[in-house]
């Protein structure tokens, strides 16, 4: 520079001017330089205290209260702080981004369960990620209502898929259609939709419920129906004698008259047109009831006769008939109101058999000894009862168990007597056998017994006194001429066979009954009944005279005594 002024010419003054702008302008460039590296350290400082700042606010909201490669912040410059800081920090941030997409998958989950089981699904957005707390702990938190919400769903799923199944169940015994049901209720539970994108709501659960109700609410109608249909097609049957081919037509119906609702499974089982058939069917049979009434009923009143009949109760069955016949013409009465009665008054006498039961087998006993007794005294009167005759040992077989049972007759009349008038008392009626007071009959039986007694008592000491006057004219007159040969004795009878009764040719002949209005006797064969015309007493008998009686014992043989 001196150089160039010296041959420029410059003066001092100048030069010193020019020196002086120069060193300015040195001084300029310096305090440049020197600001622009404190504003660089400045920077430098700040984005380490950004830095430290960031890492701190990622270590808060990942959780993170140590991390393990943070510099020492006195033993190493800005740069080398900043340089040991970043790897750090980036860590940082790529597990604060890896956590928020585990906390939007989790939170995502949770929204889209609790949206299916609001029933919201599909208007749900997307959820948002508190990125301030991304802490572990909130993290489980978040997964522990997740799978708290899983298990919830689960066990909506399985509760929708048992309704589903109920639903099914029932629509395929109540004969319906089951998706147009399950669709009304909602359309994802229709079978073609995957298990897992069926709803859980709770208004889908409440609407499958509410069907569950109905459709067994329906089907318990619908089965209750067709047993009242059944039972009405069963007394029908009966009634009209209707052929097994026909009822089998109808098993479907009748299987299930006595089921339980829940026993009722076979699909189709309560369909509606099944009732509407079985309907039809109940009142087919109603109008031909209807026109077979007159035959109904008096089948009915057979079987009213015959327990009554069974019962020995008389009836005026001719009455009885004619009533049946004037009420049907009359059409005042329905038909089943008919029935129904006949019915009620079968009922009662059955009751009324069942209460004459034991009386009615005592009285049979006490018939079957009486004739035992007819039969001995028969059988006493056979001189020729111990001859070696066909079938003899038979007869003495039997003789000995008649007399066993006729002994019993005093105490089998007795207990009668006794339970009589206790049917009686309790009853406040006459008990009556085939119309006569059994009371009476065994009143008459008695007495007639105890004359039967006296009477033998008496015929015993006649027969003890001609003996004895035979005896004395045998000693005067001498002993008695034989009978001439070729003539039977008037004593000798036909030997008795085996009979099973006291009749003459082997059929019953019962002699117990009391005729109230005439003091002869009385026989009562009307409709099978017994043939009771006489109180027992031996055959021969009432027909003999006391007079007559000692004129056929001195024209005879001396009776021999009963074995």
């Amino acid at each position: 520079m001196q150089r160039i002024w010296d041959e420029v010419g410059e003066s001092d003054e100048e030069r010193d001017k020019m020196l002086l702008q120069l060193e300015q302008e040195c001084l300029d460039v310096y305090k440049r330089k020197v600001d622009q590296a404190a504003k660089s350290r400045a920077q430098l400082l700040q984005a380490l205290a950004d830095a430290n700042v960031g890492l701190s606010g990622l270590q808060s909201a990942l959780g993170e209260r140590t991390f393990v490669g943070i510099p020492d912040k006195t033993s190493r410059t800005i740069k080398e702080q900043l340089a040991a800081i970043a790897p750090a920090l980036e860590q940082l941030w790529k597990q604060k981004e890896e956590r928020i997409k585990e906390f939007f998958n989790v939170q995502s989950q949770i929204q889209k369960i609790c949206g299916e089981i609001a029933g919201t699904s599909e208007q749900v957005g997307s959820p948002v990620v508190d990125e301030a707390d991304l802490s572990l702990k909130k993290l489980e938190e978040f997964q522990s209502q997740l799978q708290e919400l899983q298990k919830e769903k689960s066990e909506r799923l399985h509760k929708v898929l048992e309704f589903v199944s109920t639903v099914h169940d029932l629509c395929a015994v109540l004969g319906m259609d089951f998706f147009s049901t399950v669709n009304e209720v909602h359309p994802s539970l229709n079978d073609s939709i995957g298990v897992q994108s069926k709803s859980i709501s709770n208004d889908t659960l409440s609407r499958l419920a509410k069907t569950v109700l109905a459709l067994k609410a329906d089907k318990k109608q619908r089965l209750h129906k067709l047993q009242e249909l059944a039972t009405q097609l069963i007394d029908l049957w009966n009634l009209m004698d209707t052929p097994e081919e026909e009822r089998s037509l109808f098993n479907h119906v009748t299987c299930n008259i006595v089921a339980s609702v829940d026993e009722v499974t076979i699909p189709g089982a309560l369909a509606m047109d099944l009732v509407e058939q079985a309907e039809v069917e109940v009142e087919r049979l109603d109008q031909l009831k209807a026109s077979r009434m007159k035959e109904i009923a008096f089948k009915k009143q057979a079987e009213l006769e015959e327990i009554f009949a069974r019962t020995h109760i008389e009836t005026d069955s001719d009455a009885a008939r004619e009533k049946i016949m004037a009420l049907i013409d009359s059409g005042n009465v329905e038909p089943t109101e008919l029935l129904a009665d006949m019915d009620n008054q079968i009922l009662k006498a059955n009751e009324e058999s069942l209460s004459r039961k034991d009386i009615l087998d005592k009285i049979e006993k006490w018939m079957s000894a009486c004739e035992e007794e007819s039969w001995l005294e028969d059988y006493s009167r056979d001189d020729n009862r111990y001859n070696a005759t066909r079938g003899a040992h038979l007869n003495l077989k039997r003789a000995e168990k008649a007399r066993i049972l006729v002994n019993k007759i005093p105490a089998l009349v007795d207990t009668l007597v006794a339970k009589t008038r206790a049917w009686e008392e309790d009853r406040g009626i006459s008990f009556t056998y085939d119309g006569v007071p059994l009371l009476a009959m065994l009143d008459e039986y008695a007495m007639l017994r105890h004359d039967r007694e006296e009477e033998k008592r008496r015929m015993r000491d006649q027969k003890k006194f001609h003996e004895q006057l035979n005896t004395e004219q045998e000693s005067i007159f001498g002993s008695r001429p034989s009978p001439s040969p070729g003539r039977p004795s008037l004593g000798t009878k036909k030997v008795v066979g085996p009979r099973a009764n006291g009749g003459a040719n082997g059929t019953p002949s019962r002699r117990l009954s009391l005729n109230p209005h005439q003091n002869g006797s009385r026989s009562i064969n009307k409709d099978g009944k017994r043939d009771i015309t006489r109180l027992v007493a031996p055959v021969n008998y009432v027909a003999i005279s006391k007079e007559d009686a000692a004129s056929h014992i001195s024209a005879t043989e001396p009776l021999p005594a009963s074995p």
